[in-house]
C-alpha cells in the first residue's frame, strides 16, 4: 500500500491557482503502467518521428524502442532482476537514456550519477545503492579504477561518447582525444557497451513482466534539508504525473517540437522534463552532452530548438555570446528558468533579448526539489507573474508555514515553502531518520515534504521563493551543500576548523570560498596546494572552493555560533 493511500480523513487543501486550469486538468490521472510502457504507447503512434537527436544525428522512435528491447535483453541475459540496481555515471549520451529504459522495461531502478563526481562519492553510490552493476562513460576511467574493484560491483560497462556520433563526428572524435585516455583493461570485470549489447542477439530470453506506477524506477542524488548527500528513491508514478502534466504546460507546442536536454539525467528536472516526458507527448528530446556557452549560436543554428530549460547562468550566456547576436529565434516557443532563482533584471534583459531576435517566448520561472522529482511549480505562458515562481502545477499542492509551529501562513507571509504531491519520493534509502524529517503528516491528514525554502504565496496562489533556511550554495544550477565540504576539508590532517559559505559570482551566480583554521604547526604558505588538490580528489569539481583563506580564527556570533554573514562580506587575505 502506497504512503498516499494510509490516510482517509485528509481536510480539503486550499488552491487558489485551480482557477488557471480547467476541471479535467485539475483532475490529473497517473495511468498505472511503466514508464517503458508509456514510452512505447507513442512509439506506436510515431514510429517515424524523432525520439532523440545526439549531435546532429536523429533516432525514430522505432529504433529507439529497438535500441531498449536489445539492452534490456542484454540485462536480463547478465542476471539483472526486478529490484536490482544499476548506477550510470554518463553525461546526455543516447546510451544513458537506452539504459534507462531497459531497466524499467525489466523492473531494476536506476542509480543516475554525477559523472564529475569524486572517485569516493561515486564509490559511495554504488556501494550504498548495492549496485550490481556500473555504466559509466570511458574518459573517467584513470579516476575510478583503483576504487571499485572492492565493491560488490560484477562488472563495469564503459561507454565511448563517440559510440552514436555519426561517423565524420565519430573519427573526429577519436583524433582529437587520442592518446589522451587510458583504455580499460581486457578483463572479465571491464566490458565495452558494444560487447554488453552482444548478449542480446542470440538471447532466447522472453521480457513478460509488467510493472506498474508503484514500481521504483530511478535513484536520484540529493542533500535534502540537513545537507547531507543522500539516495531519493522515486516510483514510476513520479515520471508518469509528470508526463500528464507537461502535456498541459506544454500544450501550446505540437508533435515534432523539440526540447533542447541541456539539463543532465542525473537531476530530477533533466531526466524527467527534457527526456521522459519530452519524448513521451511526442516531442524530440536533444541531447546535450557538454554545455559550452562559447558555442551557443552553433548548438541553436543547428538544433532550431522549440523549448529551452536550463539555469539562469545559460541564459546569462546567451544573451552574452557575441556570435549570436544576429541569430533568428523565430523558431524558439518557450524558455523555462529553473535551478536558481531568476533576477528580475536578468528576466528583463532575457525577454528583450527574445523580442530583439523575434521569438515571440518569455522566460518563466519553476520550482521543485528532486524529492518531488523536481517540477513542483511553474510559470505558465500568459499565466505568470514576474518575479514569481509560478503556480503549482496540476495535482500539486502547495503551503507556507510557520516553521516554529507548522500552522499555515496566511497569504503574502513568508514561511517555509511545504509540498504535497503523489510525485513524492518513496523516501531516503535506508535512511528512515532523514526520510522522516522530510516527508511529515500535518493536522489536514495529508504528507508533506518540508523544503527547507523560504517563500510566500499571494491570493492567486503565485508563489514567491525569498531564499533558504539551509545554507545551501546553489553554482550553475548545482546544489552544493557547505557542511559535505566542510566535512572533507576538515578530514585533512592539518585541518582544525573549517567554514565553507557561498560568495557571488559574475557567471556561476554563486561560488563555495572555504576559511580554515589549521592546527598548531601548520602554515597555509605550505599546505595550501595540499588542501587545494585533496579537495580536487575528493569532491566533485563544481563542489571545489573558488578559495581557500586562511585564519587563525573564525568571527563568532554572541551565541558563540560562526557567523556566516561576517564571513561572507570577509575579502582579507590569509593571516596565518
Amino acid at each position: 500500500m502506497s504512503i498516499f493511500d494510509i490516510f482517509r480523513k485528509r481536510k480539503d487543501i486550499p488552491k487558489p491557482w485551480s482557477k488557471y486550469y480547467t476541471d479535467e486538468e485539475m483532475d490529473i490521472k497517473i495511468p498505472n503502467i511503466s514508464l517503458y510502457k508509456q514510452l512505447k504507447n507513442t512509439a506506436n503512434k510515431y514510429p517515424d518521428n524523432y525520439a532523440y537527436r545526439y549531435l546532429g544525428k536523429n533516432v525514430t522512435y522505432k529504433k529507439f524502442i529497438n535500441q531498449i528491447d536489445k539492452a534490456a535483453l542484454s540485462f536480463k541475459e547478465m542476471n539483472v532482476k526486478k529490484g536490482d540496481v544499476v548506477t550510470f555515471c554518463m553525461p546526455n549520451i543516447p546510451e544513458v537514456i537506452i539504459g534507462f529504459y531497459a531497466l524499467n522495461k525489466i523492473g531494476a531502478i536506476a542509480n543516475m550519477v554525477h559523472p564529475l563526481s569524486s572517485e569516493e562519492e561515486i564509490k559511495e553510490a554504488v556501494v550504498s545503492t548495492k549496485s550490481k552493476y556500473l555504466v559509466m562513460v570511458d574518459i573517467f576511467y584513470d579516476k575510478i579504477k583503483n576504487t571499485l574493484k572492492g565493491t560488490q560491483l560484477k562488472n563495469v560497462i564503459y561507454v565511448s561518447p563517440s559510440n552514436s556520433m555519426n561517423l565524420l563526428l565519430k573519427v573526429g572524435y577519436k583524433l582529437i582525444n587520442i592518446g589522451k585516455y587510458k583504455k580499460f583493461p581486457r578483463d572479465k570485470f571491464y566490458m565495452s557497451w558494444k560487447k554488453f549489447i552482444s548478449k542480446s542477439i542470440f538471447s532466447k530470453l522472453v521480457i513478460t513482466e509488467k510493472y506498474g506506477k508503484d514500481t521504483p524506477a530511478v535513484i536520484l542524488h540529493s542533500g535534502g534539508t540537513s545537507g547531507k548527500p543522500k539516495n531519493v528513491v522515486l516510483q514510476n508514478r513520479a515520471f508518469l504525473m509528470a508526463v500528464e502534466q507537461e502535456k498541459i504546460f506544454l500544450k501550446y507546442l505540437n508533435v515534432g517540437d523539440s526540447v533542447l536536454a541541456i539539463m543532465p539525467n542525473f537531476h530530477g528536472f533533466g531526466l524527467s522534463v527534457c527526456m521522459h516526458s519530452t519524448m513521451s507527448i511526442g516531442f524530440t528530446s536533444i541531447l546535450v552532452p557538454q554545455f559550452d556557452a562559447r558555442k551557443f549560436d552553433i548548438l541553436f543554428k543547428k538544433n532550431r530548438p522549440s523549448v529551452v530549460l536550463g539555469v539562469p547562468t545559460l541564459f546569462e550566456a546567451l544573451i552574452k555570446n557575441d556570435n549570436i547576436k544576429n541569430l533568428d529565434l523565430s523558431f524558439l516557443k518557450m524558455a523555462i528558468c529553473g535551478g536558481d532563482m531568476l533576477p528580475k533584471i536578468l528576466e528583463d534583459k532575457v525577454n528583450n533579448y527574445f523580442k530583439e531576435h523575434n521569438s515571440t517566448a518569455k522566460i518563466t520561472q519553476g520550482y521543485g526539489m528532486t524529492e518531488a522529482l523536481a517540477a513542483v511549480c511553474l510559470g505558465i505562458a500568459d499565466i505568470n507573474k514576474s518575479g514569481s515562481i509560478g503556480i503549482p502545477l496540476p495535482g500539486n499542492n502547495i503551503k507556507i508555514i510557520n516553521p516554529s509551529t507548522r500552522k499555515t501562513n496566511p497569504y503574502n507571509v513568508v514561511g517555509e515553502i511545504c509540498i504535497n504531491t503523489k510525485a513524492l519520493m518513496m523516501g531516503y534509502l535506508n535512511n528512515e531518520t532523514e526520510t522522516n524529517q522530510a516527508l511529515q503528516i500535518h493536522d489536514d491528514g495529508h504528507v508533506w515534504l518540508h523544503s527547507g525554502d523560504l517563500g510566500y504565496m499571494d491570493e492567486d496562489g503565485f508563489i514567491f521563493c525569498k531564499g533558504r533556511i539551509k545554507r545551501m550554495i546553489i553554482t550553475s544550477g548545482y546544489n552544493v551543500y557547505p557542511s559535505h565540504i566542510e566535512e572533507v576539508i576538515q578530514s585533512h590532517p592539518a585541518v582544525l576548523q573549517c567554514t565553507v559559505v557561498g560568495v557571488p559570482h559574475p557567471y556561476k551566480q554563486e561560488v563555495p570560498k572555504a576559511f580554515i583554521v589549521l592546527k598548531e604547526g601548520y602554515f597555509s604558505l605550505f599546505v595550501k596546494n595540499e588542501i587545494k588538490e585533496y579537495c580536487k580528489k575528493n569532491l566533485a569539481k563544481y563542489m571545489v572552493p573558488k578559495e581557500f583563506i586562511f585564519r587563525k580564527k573564525l568571527p563568532k556570533t554572541k551565541l558563540g555560533k560562526v557567523d556566516f554573514k561576517k564571513l561572507q562580506s570577509d575579502v582579507g587575505a590569509d593571516d596565518v
